[in-house]
């Protein structure tokens, strides 16, 4: 269904997406290798790819809690 999604959209308007995961890691959501790789490539088609390098904010503020509390 996302694939449909998005195949819909990128001829209407423009998508964005935001992961911690790399697009390696994208498999482990999309167990389908070839639906996976219809995906990353339905995105990155024409598409403008920003890495930030950054930790998750919300990653960073759970791991705090827990060490607050662990």
């Amino acid at each position: 269904m996302l694939f449909q999604v998005l195949t819909e959209r990128e001829e209407k308007n423009s998508v964005t997406i935001a992961s911690n995961e790399s697009f390696s890691g994208w498999t482990k959501t999309f167990t389908d290798p070839r639906l996976c790789a219809a995906i990353v490539d339905r995105l990155t088609f024409n598409g403008t790819i920003i890495e930030t390098d950054t930790e998750s904010y919300r990653l960073a503020r759970t791991r705090a809690a827990q060490r607050k509390n662990g």
